[in-house]
């Protein structure tokens, strides 16, 4: 969340950056719900030292037999009591109020984010690849949602008999193909320095609060009736681990990637991209995530990008990257690049990769904090990074889509035959 100290002093940039973010914000009900908190604060601390004082001269008056007096102190301390747990209730309902309000409010957008109001104002950054020409090529593409079915990898039908609509069921080499896309980019990652880890794929309230999906985006969230959540992303585990805890600052920065699998309810998104694996409850994801020093945490996230675009170059896939708008940034990013792969079936590019810097925002919702005696005394929020390293299953809608072939067939990448036990094509059944 956003330091309320900022807030305080800095009321109108935050009022110019939510309204650029369309973001819900009533500034005039910050600063009702700070005064009502420091007033009573202020107060507490006045009667605190009268009771003080009393107290301290009863003991005197007994002594020189001045029990009336006494008695109206311990009367009068009595009161003050009464007083302070009223005033006590008046400024914990100010704090949780306040508490709530910065909850439900999202990140500042960093300087260099752009100005927009929603994805058509997002910048391209760069482009790497050329999408195919399958006409000149002489045969016609086929979506993913249809060539899977056709080469018995993708079955969609089954899946809505065994879950619902929005879940994927994959046999042979469809299961080979996403286990093998898991094992690379897992791979790929840590030998370029992230710590895998392996998480729970349920995760509590005060975790998913650390990260920002609740209580804003609880609807989008599956609960269970024991009060946990499965977890729309590895992000949610990997920036919690060390949650309450004070790094050095000679680890930092930590990278740190997972697989796991995602689950997301979509709420609001009926009709969007309902074909196919790109919108569905449930799929496969490989997350990086990043604990950094404030003032290099914006050179982390470069890297991170270069991390992601690494993935989609071995594996030959052509995409662009753009710089998400003040109007398209997610709640707790303060800056975001977006990878979009090139998908023939929408005959343009389609988000596969989100790599944001949140900054401190959720590493106060956590309380992650570093020192480094050498530059300042105390602790600080360390900077919070995240990026998807991929999302799988558009992974796998890329490559099917990309390396099919006039047969019917689907070359396999060079870089996961290995991975796919020395299959080089996939054909039809």
């Amino acid at each position: 969340m956003l330091d309320i100290r900022y807030v305080r002093e800095n009321l109108e940039a935050v009022t110019e950056a939510m309204k650029n973010r369309h973001a819900s914000w009533d500034a005039a009900r910050f600063s009702q719900l700070d005064e009502e908190r420091r007033a009573a604060i202020t107060q507490e601390e006045a009667l605190q030292a009268e009771r003080n004082a009393a107290s301290k001269s009863i003991g005197a008056m007994m002594a020189e037999g001045k029990k009336d007096e006494a008695e109206a102190a311990k009367e009068r301390v009595r009161a003050i009591n009464d007083e302070l747990a009223s005033i006590g209730a008046v400024r914990e309902a100010a704090d949780a109020a306040l508490r709530d309000l910065l909850l439900a409010t999202p990140n500042m957008p960093a300087d260099s984010t752009p100005v927009g109001d929603d994805e058509d104002d997002n910048p391209e950054v760069r482009r790497w690849g050329t999408p195919r020409d399958f006409a000149a090529e002489g045969f016609e593409m086929k979506p993913h949602w249809d060539l899977g079915p056709e080469l018995g990898i993708i079955d969609f039908e089954r899946a809505v008999k065994l879950a619902a609509s929005r879940f994927i069921l994959l046999g042979g080499l469809g299961a080979r193909l996403e286990r093998a896309l898991i094992n690379f980019m897992t791979d790929t990652h840590t030998s370029r320095g992230y710590k895998e880890w392996w998480c729970p794929a349920m995760a509590n309230a005060e975790t998913l609060t650390g990260t920002g999906q609740l209580p804003k985006f609880e609807e989008d969230l599956f609960h269970t009736t024991e009060g946990l959540y499965l977890i729309p992303t590895a992000e949610v585990q990997l920036t919690n681990i060390h949650a309450g805890e004070t790094l050095d600052a000679s680890q930092l920065p930590l990278k740190y990637c997972a697989f796991t699998p995602c689950f997301r309810e979509e709420a609001g998104s009926a009709g969007r991209d309902t074909r196919g694996l790109i919108r569905v409850h449930q799929f496969d994801k490989v997350e990086m995530v990043k604990y950094a020093k404030p003032e290099e945490s914006f050179d982390d996230l470069e890297a991170m990008v270069a991390d992601a675009e690494n993935i989609l170059q071995l594996l030959g896939l052509p995409y662009r990257v753009i710089s998400l708008c003040t109007g398209d940034i997610g709640f707790s990013a303060a800056k975001t690049y977006d990878l979009e792969v090139w998908l023939p079936s929408y005959n343009g590019y389609k988000e596969i990769s989100s790599c944001s810097n949140c900054t401190d925002f959720q590493a106060r919702r956590a309380n992650i904090r570093y020192r480094d005696p050498e530059n300042f005394k105390g602790s600080r929020y360390v900077h919070t990074l995240n990026g998807s390293g991929l999302a799988v299953g558009r992974t796998m809608a890329a490559v099917i889509e990309n390396y099919q072939q006039a047969d019917g067939s689907i070359k396999v990448p060079d870089v996961l035959v290995p991975y796919m036990g020395g299959v080089e094509v996939i054909a039809p059944e």
